[in-house]
């Protein structure tokens, strides 16, 4: 057994079931499980004693991990490529789907490893990443093994594209893939890595990429596929509704809107949520709320492509639940998990309410919505009996400076994004005065930029 006390924080952020903001305040944590949390002038004595380390958490405000609901690591590779800058969602896929065709296994892993390393240092702890097009040899199996690596939960999508140009679908035929072989990968990968255990730090997501991207029928496959494994709890996961073409190709193809079509092929549901849902009616919003079905919101990557503003604030009045997700780092060009939260809260109110969102219900986005939305009741808080996911912020930081002293909590979503000064994930300590312990950050950007460069040249854009 080992024990690990954090004392002293400025605030302790718990968003328990009372959402107590303690200040002075102190956990006490037995291998990767929380024991206790309170104010530091009543930590037991006994387990102030038996700690194996203390942190001393003073000057800083502390927090559950925040959690990613979506994402696309691999996307890391090709941030601000020029001619996907100023371009809608189907005009950007088309420019970067050549691109993204020369992926190779070691561009799967390192892409990887940059992106949580990035996560991390924002304040997340847990993140999911649809990965849907495997060319060249690359396979999930790249992704787990290189997040194992870095020490982030990580929850892995195998996503698919199997409509082809030729068959009325978006992306070339060339990063598609035919069907059998795509539910044949999914149940291995299923079966190989998939931890339905508490405190897991991988579990698996069967995620078709989109409406214009995969016929009904691998929908519905899929979906079968994996409500088969029963309480092992494999959930799925798609974008939708996320753009106005999105919704003219489903009219044109399927004669439904979008999520009028993914209710049909069984998609609407406690075990799915899905990426987006920008364009969603009052009636729509309504279905997702009495399926259970989960929304991942992109509010950087909505406003990058011209998207258009998702109804969080009507989502979350419906009881639908709700997390952040950054989404690909080519349509936000950041993994900053903060910095999401901070656009979620600035996107609804710009729509004319100050009161749309606050700084506290956009922290609870990122932390239990995100939770909640990933089907995990082991993470998103503070409490006993959770995972002991904890990251903190230095409140004497210039950003903070005047804010932390009207607020602390508030001044993490107001003020200009910050990263971490410590984070634990399952009871491991993998930053600490802001730098990772078990990465070397230059090697690996080092080892990004030349994957990067070299992607760029195997499909001749260098």
């Amino acid at each position: 057994m080992v024990r690990t006390v954090i004392r002293h924080a400025a605030t302790l952020v718990t968003m328990d079931a009372d959402r107590r903001e303690i200040p002075d305040g102190a956990l006490a944590i037995r291998n990767n499980v929380i024991e206790w949390v309170g104010p530091s002038v009543e930590l037991p004595a006994e387990l102030a004693q038996q700690a194996d380390r203390t942190v001393n958490a003073a000057g800083k405000i502390v927090l559950p991990g925040l959690v990613n609901t979506h994402h696309h690591f691999y996307q890391t590779l090709t941030r601000v490529v020029p001619a996907a800058q100023d371009a809608v969602l189907f005009d950007w896929l088309k420019t970067l789907y050549p691109i993204w065709a020369e992926l190779r296994p070691e561009d799967v892993r390192v892409s990887t490893q940059l992106a949580l390393v990035e996560l991390l240092l924002s304040g997340c702890t847990t993140s999911s990443d649809h990965h849907y097009l495997w060319p060249n040899g690359c396979r999930l199996d790249d992704q787990f093994e290189a997040a194992e690596e870095i020490g982030v939960r990580f929850h892995g999508a195998r996503g698919s594209m199997s409509l082809g140009e030729s068959r009325g679908g978006l992306p070339p035929d060339r990063v598609t893939e035919d069907e059998e072989s795509i539910l044949r990968d999914c149940r291995r990968v299923v079966e190989a890595y998939h931890d339905a255990s508490p405190y897991a730090m991988r579990r698996v997501i069967l995620a078709p990429c989109s409406p214009f991207s995969v016929t009904p029928d691998l929908m519905r496959e899929s979906a079968a596929l994996a409500r088969s494994f029963g309480t092992a709890g494999v959930r799925l996961h798609t974008h939708l509704a996320e753009t106005v073409d999105e919704e003219e190709f489903c009219l044109s193809a399927f004669g439904q809107r979008p999520a009028a079509y993914a209710e049909s092929l069984g998609w609407l549901g406690s075990d799915v949520w899905h990426a987006h849902c920008v364009h969603i009616n009052e009636a729509e919003i309504g279905a997702f709320a009495g399926a259970g079905a989960g929304v991942a919101h992109c509010p950087n990557s909505n406003m990058r492509l011209a998207s258009g503003i998702a109804p969080i604030r009507a989502l979350r009045q419906a009881g639908v639940a709700v997390g952040l997700g950054v989404d690909g780092s080519a349509s936000n060009d950041s993994s900053h998990l903060l910095g999401e939260a901070r656009q979620a809260m600035l996107l609804q109110r710009v729509q004319g309410d100050p009161h749309a969102m606050s700084a506290r219900q956009t922290l609870e986005l990122a932390t239990l919505g995100g939770a909640a939305v990933l089907g995990r009741d082991d993470i998103g808080s503070l409490a006993p009996g959770k995972a002991a996911d904890v990251v903190a912020f230095d409140l004497n930081a210039v950003s903070y400076s005047g804010a932390a002293v009207h607020d602390p909590v508030a001044a993490l979503v107001f003020c200009h994004p910050m990263t971490v000064d410590f984070a634990m994930v399952n009871g491991h300590m993998l930053v600490e005065d802001g730098k990772p312990l078990f990465v070397d950050t230059d090697l690996l950007v080092q080892a990004h930029n030349q994957a990067a460069r070299q992607l760029l040249q195997r499909a001749g854009k260098a």
